[in-house]
């Protein structure tokens, strides 16, 4: 690779991108943008129990021992391929020779704001919503996502009184299918959290003894805070006239080359690389799969004669009420999986032809690392089933 590499977005897939190529022996100029102000951090943990200090993906010192240079506080604001250059938020300009993004996901937008009304997506964001929590009250959760449902374990820690509202009515399933959604439902039950399924909030109202939520069927829910958590979505209206399809996040080929610039590259959440047969890409929001593109991507900048391309099973994971939900490879969420059990554990497994595509796991790490194994090497799912017997 020549030319000075750019990295806008120190997410995990952006630093695993720089701390690859200097392990490799890259000596030349990287530079890592991002919009927060902080040392990058991981961003799973933020939702998952009571909040600690960050797990940091990289430290000043290290950054200056690596000789990475951070650009922090500063955002992105415009690309131009055809020069090569980034236009930054302080209105500054970097030229580059090759860049990558990195900048991952946003917290969707709510409609209400104000005091004591919060969203989860940064550090920031964590810091202030469990400020809110260890005073205590109670807390309406809008949204049953990994977040939000995470969220709600760790207010039950707390002390909080919690209600978590969804217009589903079964909302784990549209990751991991009604029946085990059904039973991730009666954590929350066992837990203490009151259910609002099947609801959709109308509105907020501020009173003088704290936050009212209004809900669809008439119910009133008196809050002292609220978490929405609506989704993500992603952060592509920077790039808006750069020439790089921007569908669903930016469109890539298989090795994560950007279509319409080939010295530009996504990874992490924001990129849909393509398949290996030449279908169209999709985003895969994993956290194992950002550490494996950005590698993948530094495998190819320093030899661009063999580009390489993922191979790892994609896996996600959710920590509520003191249980693990992993989910594995391909699952799809409107087919009957087979399931087993054993007591409180389940695994659910996806095939094609009698060989594991996808799984999920519910407090059962033999049997999700049994299915990663069975998943990466197309074993059947009779393979699986003898490896977890007892």
């Amino acid at each position: 690779m020549t030319g000075d590499l750019v990295i806008v977005g120190a997410s995990v897939a952006g630093v695993t991108l720089a701390r690859t190529l200097r392990s490799r022996g890259f000596t030349g100029r990287i530079r890592l943008v991002d919009r927060e102000a902080e040392e990058p951090y991981d961003k799973p943990p933020l939702s998952k129990g009571r909040l600690k200090e960050p797990t940091r993906l990289l430290t000043f010192p290290e950054a200056e021992q690596l000789g990475l240079e951070l650009l922090l506080g500063v955002e992105a604001t415009g690309l131009d391929t055809g020069a090569r250059r980034l236009g930054l938020s302080d209105g500054s300009r970097l030229d580059y020779g090759v860049l990558v993004i990195a900048t991952g996901m946003r917290a969707r937008s709510p409609a209400w704001s104000g005091p004591g009304v919060h969203v989860l997506r940064t550090l920031a964001d964590a810091r202030a919503l469990h400020a809110d929590l260890a005073r205590g009250g109670d807390l309406v959760v809008v949204g049953a996502g990994f977040i939000g449902a995470e969220a709600a374990g760790a207010a039950i820690s707390h002390g909080c009184r919690v209600t978590l509202v969804d217009p589903l009515p079964t909302p784990p399933a549209r990751v991991v299918g009604r029946r085990l959604g059904e039973r991730i439902l009666t954590w929350h039950d066992r837990a203490g959290v009151n259910l609002r399924l099947g609801r959709v909030v109308e509105a907020l109202d501020r009173h003088a003894d704290g936050i009212r939520v209004r809900l669809d069927d008439g119910e009133v829910l008196r809050a002292d805070h609220v978490l929405v958590g609506i989704g993500a979505e992603v952060d592509v209206e920077w790039l808006a006239g750069s020439g790089l399809h921007l569908e669903d996040g930016i469109a890539c080929d298989r090795h994560g080359r950007a279509l319409g610039a080939d010295h530009v590259f996504a990874v992490g959440d924001i990129a849909g690389w393509a398949t290996a047969d030449g279908g169209a890409g999709r985003r895969i929001e994993h956290w194992n799969s950002a550490q494996e593109q950005a590698r993948c991507v530094a495998a190819t900048l320093l030899d661009p004669e063999h580009p390489q391309a993922p191979c790892e099973v994609p896996m996600v994971w959710s920590d509520q009420h003191g249980r693990t939900i992993q989910v594995l490879g391909a699952v799809d969420p409107d087919v009957e999986p087979r399931v087993v059990e054993d007591g409180d554990r389940l695994l659910a497994l996806w095939d094609a032809g009698g060989r594991v595509v996808g799984a999920v796991s519910l407090g059962w790490p033999r049997g999700a690392l049994a299915s990663r194994r069975a998943i990466a090497s197309g074993a059947l799912t009779t393979e699986v089933l003898d490896a977890i017997a007892p």
